[in-house]
């Protein structure tokens, strides 16, 4: 597995990491025997970068990557986040970034994953009502206390990203980016690279309609909740299918899948950007190493910006709540 850097001084991690969060909620029943099966494997291959949160599940989560890792810690960069809110049934009570909260939700995260440490620790979403100055503080005081080694943000603004670096040295930003969703490529990815911040990218395959997988909204599950979001619905989903058919046929040309394909841009996109595809099953998990092996050339980078050019995608990426907590 290569190798990459958090930033020009941060931590070396595997060049793409895993995210856990399908193993617990929002696509479809989950497994847990093969969830686990799925970060065995992941690591056993060189991936050591793990990508959870409490709100995942809720708690559930982290408390099924903890059993995962409970005998293979040292093996592990193990992230998590806080700030979204979330009661034991589900619901969704807001964002929270005061120090108080922050305590709070480091203590119980720590419980629940089973370590004594957390490699990196996000703010999942900024509370604007909290000044990020007072939410990195507390942060940083429990960096000084041993509890977490390195600070991150989540779908923060760059103005915020530069008060909060102020304030303390942040790692890694994370936010959603794609060959369908590349915002971050505006204000975002600039102001990380200028402040030797890492880019984490999350949703590096679009919430899985990037794979070809998904051939019609009924496709989804019941429970999923890309249902419920504007790219899949309607005419945005007719639209966005057909980029996908684009996809897939230069990926049939290349011999790999859309996936691969997918994936292989983002890593293409510089050694600084570390994708966290997200998968449940340890076959899609073998899939999206192979990809770490696929080179772009200038050709084909020019071809995938002339199918999927910055802004190309039909709908927003959530709903309206959603969205409103977004660039925080």
């Amino acid at each position: 597995m290569q190798r990459r850097r958090l930033g020009p001084h941060g931590p070396e991690v595997s060049a793409i990491g895993l995210g856990c969060m399908g193993m617990s909620e929002f696509y479809g029943a989950g497994d847990d025997a093969e969830s686990i099966a799925t970060i065995h494997l992941a690591l056993e291959r060189g991936i050591d970068f793990l990508d959870t949160a409490d709100m995942y599940g809720p708690f559930k989560n982290e408390e099924l990557v903890g059993r995962a890792i409970a005998d293979r810690r040292e093996q592990v960069f193990l992230a998590t986040k806080f700030g979204n809110v979330r009661r034991e049934k589900g619901e969704f009570l807001g964002v929270r970034g005061d120090p108080a909260y922050v305590r709070s939700a480091c203590e119980a995260s720590l419980k629940r994953l089973g370590v004594e440490t957390i490699d990196l620790y996000y703010q999942h979403r900024v509370d604007r009502k909290v000044p990020i100055e007072e939410t990195v503080g507390e942060m940083a005081r429990l960096k000084d206390e041993g509890k977490i080694r390195f600070l991150g943000l989540s779908e923060a603004s760059s103005d915020t990203i530069r008060k909060a670096h102020a304030v303390h040295p942040i790692t890694a930003l994370q936010t959603e980016y794609s060959l369908w969703s590349r915002d971050a490529e505006a204000e975002i990815l600039p102001t990380v690279r200028e402040l030797g911040i890492g880019y984490v990218a999350y949703s590096p395959l679009g919430r899985g309609f990037l794979t070809g997988q998904i051939a019609k909204p009924e496709d989804f599950p019941a429970d999923d909740t890309r249902r419920n979001h504007p790219r899949f619905q309607g005419e945005n989903f007719a639209k966005n299918i057909a980029l996908v058919h684009e996809l897939e046929a230069m990926a049939a040309a290349k011999q790999v899948s859309a996936a691969q394909l997918a994936l292989a841009w983002v890593l293409a996109q510089g050694d600084d950007i570390v994708p966290i595809p997200g998968t449940k099953r340890r076959a899609y998990l073998e899939q999206n190493i192979a990809a770490t092996e696929i080179r772009l050339s200038d050709e084909e980078l020019r071809r995938l910006d002339e199918i999927l050019p910055p802004g190309a995608a039909a709908g927003d990426r959530y709903h309206a709540t959603g969205m409103a907590s977004l660039n925080g």
